[in-house]
């Protein structure tokens, strides 16, 4: 079981259905903006966290309205299109940006994509999760992936486009996705050991319209680490609840989470998309999380809604407006919310893809409680 210490330092999109129909078929350019305000100092004695859903890349829409296989066979290619447009090369430039500015200690992705593909004239492969470390090394940053967890494999399924073969199935597409925990290797007084992930059982099941194709099963899980600051131990979690299409999953997916991975005494940071509304308009998941945990964003009261969910799937309209806050910072045990603040909310860029992702995320400072007496 690996282990790591720190040296001294220097959903929504993710439209299930669409994932279903999916599996059933067997430039760094542009004029950069202007950066947000500059982050508050962190005390030594504090930590800083942050989570972000990094956004696979594509809205499957095309792939939901297909209704014969040459129809799916042209989604899949516009689906391929649009993650190529929405290039992660390009916007893991800004999330690498993000995470310099914040200098987050422990940081919680949610779907970190891997799209594979497979064939002459294919195009590229994309592992999101390489090309955000590459991004991060050419700044100096220094994060170990501490945990891992796999999700929802969607394919190989045939891409019609591009492809230098007219046989169908020649050109082969992918999709997996992943959670993941990022720790800072220079943060001082920072260990962490013991990673673990894990699957939710309840998932949601969807018949396939084509005969004979099995239905999919879009899977969603969580991945840990315990860790040790100044003396502080304390678990950091991060997970991705399904969305609230499906409220009965989502609630039985919280209440494994509650049940499993954040159970026990101690104290427990947990972040993630928990595709729940703070204000209780989708789903009543949000109320049974905070019925354990405490809301970094309410209780460091920064001001404002706190929206990250969600922008265009092309990631190229400014006009789009951000509705609903989804992506979470949660507390209990001696971990206390210093302050929060919602980041890549912001166009990164002039040209597309102007936003590093669908989502905003959060980054909040923690401090410790100390026991009375």
């Amino acid at each position: 079981m690996r282990s790591g210490s720190a040296r001294p330092r220097a959903g929504h999109r993710w439209t299930p259905l669409v994932a279903a129909a999916l599996g059933g078929v067997v430039a760094l350019t542009g004029t950069a903006w202007a950066g947000p305000a500059a982050v508050p100092p962190v005390e030594p004695q504090h930590l800083r966290v942050m989570t972000h859903n990094v956004y696979l890349g594509a809205s499957l829409a095309p792939a939901l309205a297909a209704r014969t296989t040459p129809a799916l066979l042209a989604a899949v290619a516009t689906i391929y299109a649009e993650v190529r447009a929405t290039d992660f090369t390009v916007r893991a430039e800004g999330l690498a940006g993000e995470i310099a500015r914040e200098s987050p200690d422990l940081v919680g992705l949610q779907e970190v994509t891997t799209w594979t593909t497979t064939g002459p004239g294919a195009g590229p492969s994309q592992d999101f999760l390489a090309i955000l470390r590459q991004a991060l090394d050419r700044r100096g940053l220094h994060y170990a992936v501490a945990s891992v967890s796999p999700g929802t494999d969607v394919g190989p399924i045939p891409l019609a486009a591009p492809c230098a073969s007219t046989t169908v199935g020649t050109c082969t597409l992918r999709l997996r996705d992943s959670d993941v925990v990022l720790v800072n290797e220079r943060t001082p007084g920072l260990h962490w050991s013991a990673p673990r992930h894990g699957l939710y059982q309840a998932r949601q099941t969807i018949p396939l319209p084509a005969p004979g194709v099995p239905p999919v099963e879009l899977v969603h899980g969580w991945a840990s680490v315990e860790a040790k600051h100044h003396g502080v131990s304390f678990r950091f979690v991060t997970t991705h609840l399904e969305t609230e299409q499906f409220p009965a999953v989502q609630r039985a997916q919280a209440t494994e989470f509650l049940a499993g991975p954040v159970a026990g005494p101690g104290t427990v940071i947990a972040v993630g998309d928990f595709n729940s509304a703070a204000d209780g308009s989708t789903t009543d998941t949000y109320q049974l999380l905070t019925g354990r945990f405490r809301d970094a964003w309410t209780e460091a009261s920064p001001g404002g809604p706190g929206l990250t969910c969600c922008r265009s799937a092309d990631l190229n309209d400014p006009a789009a407006p951000l509705t609903s806050r989804i992506d979470l910072v949660l507390l209990d045990g001696a971990a206390a919310a210093r302050d929060a603040r919602v980041v890549g909310a912001e166009p990164f860029r002039a040209s597309r893809p102007r936003y590093t992702s669908d989502h905003a995320g959060v980054a909040a400072t923690v401090g410790w409680r100390r026991p009375a007496g």
